[in-house]
């Protein structure tokens, strides 16, 4: 086993990997050459690809839940900074903005690290006290479940879309070209409905987006 090789330096060469030439070009090949490695000398920590992905989505999302959890953005639960936005719905929002980074830190993150399995079990206890205190929300272990099922799922589909459209070739959602294909004048509804899908302004759209799904999973609070 080469000296100083170790899963830390692994996952830091497989990150640079992955900003560099992304998802497609990713190989444990490609993370050895890195290393200045065989290939082999990778599966003394890390058995197969697969495994490299869930130790790199792992060290995501942990940091993710830590920054939520155990970072200190979960506010007292009998706090309210209006009526409307009681204190799960600004911890809720603060993991999904908190998430959006973390998968657009990364080249091709969103479409990577969606469906990995978590290997670090400090992130279960994470995850406990996570549940314990959207419990004393008034959330039931079910609700929290459903509720960060629908909250992730956005997170990752937006990062998807987002991290798509600034990778595409130059030109490629410019509106006016787009209005010019669709014809807008025959289509001026789809012409608008594209003007609200494709709105430039990324960060907008996704706090627009947020808000609705927060109104929604107000509704599991209340079941």
């Amino acid at each position: 086993m080469p000296r100083g090789l170790n899963r830390d330096a692994i996952l830091d060469a497989a990150f640079a990997v992955l900003d560099a030439v992304g998802a497609d070009g990713l190989t444990t090949r490609a993370v050895a050459d890195r290393l200045g490695v065989k290939a082999p000398a990778l599966y003394w920590h890390i058995r197969d690809k697969q495994a490299l992905l869930d130790e790199m989505g792992t060290r995501v999302w942990a940091s993710v839940i830590r920054s939520s959890v155990v970072g200190g953005q979960l506010p007292d639960p009998s706090s309210e900074r209006t009526p409307d936005e009681p204190a799960w719905w600004s911890a809720c929002a603060a993991f999904a903005r908190t998430a959006r980074s973390a998968l657009l830190a990364h080249r091709d993150g969103a479409r990577l690290f969606a469906g990995t399995a978590l290997t670090d079990s400090q992130v279960l206890t994470d995850q406990e006290r996570g549940l314990e205190w959207m419990g004393a929300q008034g959330f039931s272990v079910a609700a929290t479940a459903d509720a960060f099922t629908i909250l992730i799922a956005f997170v990752v589909g937006q990062c998807i879309e987002e991290q798509g459209r600034t990778q595409a070739p130059a030109g490629t959602y410019d509106l006016a070209a787009r209005d010019e294909r669709i014809g807008a004048d025959d289509h001026p509804l789809v012409a608008a409905a594209g003007r609200r899908l494709f709105d430039p302004d990324v960060d907008r759209r996704f706090e627009d987006l947020l808000q609705l799904v927060l109104t929604g999973i107000a509704a599991l609070g209340e079941r």
